[in-house]
């Protein structure tokens, strides 16, 4: 099991989609929301990711296909 804290920024569309419940339950991944700031045309959420190692990257890389941008955070820091 492993943990990784991540930044998703939607834009237009996308911040009316499931993305962040479609992330848990497809991947079987646990999504912590720590922050966030969610407007009707656009947001960003940050997360806390808890799952198999593999799980996570692979449910990163279907988020990013989406065309949410996605961002790596170090403890309180984002570093996109």
């Amino acid at each position: 099991m492993g943990k990784q804290r991540v930044k998703f920024t939607f834009i237009g569309d996308l911040v009316k989609e499931p993305i962040i419940y479609n992330l848990g339950r497809d991947f079987k991944i646990v999504t912590n929301i720590r922050r966030a700031d969610v407007q009707e045309d656009m947001g960003w959420v940050v997360l806390e990711l808890e799952g198999e190692d593999d799980e996570i990257q692979r449910g990163l890389k279907w988020v990013g296909g989406t065309g949410v941008r996605i961002d790596p955070v170090s403890g309180d820091v984002i570093e996109g």
